[in-house]
């Protein structure tokens, strides 16, 4: 997911805009008699609708002012009627500080709409078998629809993410959550296999909001000490559908029609769309304080209608004091935005130009990359090895999915566990460590070793004599692999870049998914030609040299991140 962050030039401050108008005023108000609270008597009566409105900027730590006519007595008060009350304001608070119940339930939402969506990756591969005989087509063919719903997947956000910032995250789960059940109407009832090609790219881009952008949702309501739990959850989540998907459709294909395997998505992406339209709460802080000062410009408008005019705001001269004053509220982010058109731009050039020029986007991408291929990978390695050498049927073989989702939920436990236990018991010098970037890939450089682990193991536990228990142990020592490097690379990605973080997320999202939906259309071939162990063994060992990149981090991480214009520009913000 790629954000438009955009640097403009620094606005004058509210003081230096209207210190003019402060210094004619300010002897004036110094002489006139002040009530109780410090506040101007004479003032009071002079404002009026020929004064000038000042323009302030909101944030959600700013004290909102009291009305000045709170601050008359009730006999020389003029309105012509009661003045409308403040409106409800609880509903515009930072994201930051809601409940930590209403942010577990926004986060296994999300977790849930996840899942959904990477069930939808392999759900399709068990209908294969029928597809190819419905229209006679090969293997190959009918795997493109894999192809093409990942590279919706990968597309797409370089061009919604700037809508989510301009309009909110809501909006943007509702209309891509609608269209998506849409989408999958289209793939169960299509006659043609392009219109199941073409419904399965949109299917793509529709889903794509409900994985990319739940990292934004975390970020909104999370810092960024508290995101590892949140974070755990949204990566078992997407293993643990693309799991799912094989594992529940297999049996779906096996004893009906394949058009089943995606009325069931209709059905489960209906219902977790009920949930997001009547209780997903709008996240994006920048949106809901913009909302907030619509608001209370609105109310000021209509007490100014019925002749209260006025707030009561700090004097230039001395903060301690207040004088009425005609003000409104703008809010930066919302001057910093520039052109729809500009933001898509921005959002399609940047992640790319961090791919190219900064190295630690380019081998993070890389390293996730290839673990994510060799994940949708086991969409064709697994069906072939288990149907040869065990015999297996098609709801059987799917079944060794299972081992996916296993792997996922132990996974999920172990990260959401392991950093509280190693905070609590290693030495303070190494808790310091975690609190660093480097510090996010401390388990990920012996946890990633399962990947390489499990590549070996399952390419030499793939004999006919070999119980198929073990190639399925291996399949979930794998997952275990590739969920720590997901992780890893997504939190270590987020903490160096900071406001860039999107754009270096989005080129690892991108190379991710592209090279993911490459990997089905040649792995029969791979694995024919060079034999199963030859071809396992061939991915072990990428994989192994793919895990020395965190520890080059771990090592040297500091001295590549002042290196980097951008990370040792983030590097002395924070500081």
């Amino acid at each position: 997911m790629a954000d438009p962050e955009i640097k403009l030039p620094q606005e004058p401050s509210d003081a230096e805009n209207h210190a003019s108008n402060h210094d004619i005023e300010k002897d004036e108000s110094e002489k006139r008699p002040r009530d109780d609270s410090g506040s101007s008597l004479g003032d009071l009566d002079a404002i009026g609708a020929d004064d000038e409105i000042t323009w302030h900027y909101l944030t959600f730590e700013t004290e909102l002012p009291s009305p000045a006519y709170l601050a008359r007595s009730p006999a020389t008060l003029e309105t012509s009627g009661t003045p409308p009350p403040c409106p409800d304001l609880k509903k515009y608070t930072s994201p930051f500080l809601w409940s930590a119940k209403r942010k577990r339930i926004l986060t296994w939402m999300s977790v849930c709409a996840t899942t959904i969506t990477a069930y939808s990756a392999g759900s399709y591969t068990s209908t294969i078998t029928q597809l190819t005989e419905l229209w006679h087509i090969s293997d190959v063919a009918a795997l493109v629809g894999v192809t093409l719903f990942t590279v919706g997947f990968a597309v797409a956000p370089m061009f919604l993410a700037p809508f989510s910032e301009i309009n909110g995250r809501r909006p943007m789960f509702v209309v891509t959550g609608i269209l998506l059940v849409i989408f999958q109407l289209v793939c169960a009832v299509t006659p043609t296999f392009a219109g199941m090609l073409v419904a399965r790219f949109l299917v793509g881009c529709a889903g794509s909001t409900f994985s990319t952008m739940v990292g934004g949702v975390v970020s909104d309501i999370y810092h960024a000490e508290d995101r590892n739990t949140a974070m755990s959850l949204f990566s078992g989540a997407a293993l643990l559908g693309t799991g799912l998907g094989p594992l529940v459709s297999g049996f779906i294909a096996q004893h009906t029609t394949w058009r089943w395997v995606f009325y069931l998505q209709v059905i489960s992406c209906g219902t977790i769309m009920v949930f997001i339209v009547f209780f997903f709460n709008e996240t994006r802080g920048s949106v809901l304080l913009s909302r907030k000062a619509k608001a209370l410009n609105k109310w000021y408008e209509q007490l100014e209608s019925q002749g209260c005019y006025g707030m009561m705001m700090p004097t230039v001269s001395d903060a301690s004091t207040t004088a009425p004053q005609r003000i409104r509220w703008k809010v930066k982010s919302d001057e910093e935005r520039v052109s729809i058109g500009k933001m898509i731009s921005i959002s399609l050039y940047r992640p790319f130009h961090l791919l190219v020029t900064e190295p630690v986007v380019f081998f993070f991408s890389v390293w996730v990359s290839f673990a994510w291929g060799i994940l949708y990978l086991l969409f064709s390695a697994v069906p072939l090895i288990f149907q040869t050498n065990h015999a297996f049927t098609l709801q059987q073989t799917d079944a060794v999915f299972a081992a996916v989702c296993l792997g996922a939920l132990l996974s999920t436990a172990i990260s959401i566990s392991q950093e509280p236990l190693a905070r609590r018991y290693i030495a303070a010098q190494r808790r310091a460590f975690l609190d660093t970037p480097e510090g996010r890939l401390y388990f990920a450089c012996v946890q990633s070793s399962l990947l390489p682990i499990g590549c070996f193991w399952f390419a030499w536990t793939s004999f006919p004599s070999d119980h198929w228990i073990v190639p399925a142990l291996a399949v979930g020592c794998a997952t275990m692999g590739i969920f720590s490097i997901y992780l890893a690379v997504f939190n270590y990605l987020a903490d160096t870049y900071g406001r860039y973080a999107s754009s270096a997320l989005a080129a690892q999202s991108f190379c991710r998914n592209m090279l993911a939906g490459a990997f089905p259309l040649f792995t029969r071939q791979m694995f024919t030609a060079m034999t199963y162990q030859g071809a396992g063994s061939l991915l072990g060992g990428v994989s192994a040299l793919l895990t020395v990149v965190p520890w080059v981090l771990i090592f040297y991480g500091p001295r590549i991140r002042a290196r980097s214009r951008i990370a040792s520009e983030i590097m002395r913000e924070r500081k």
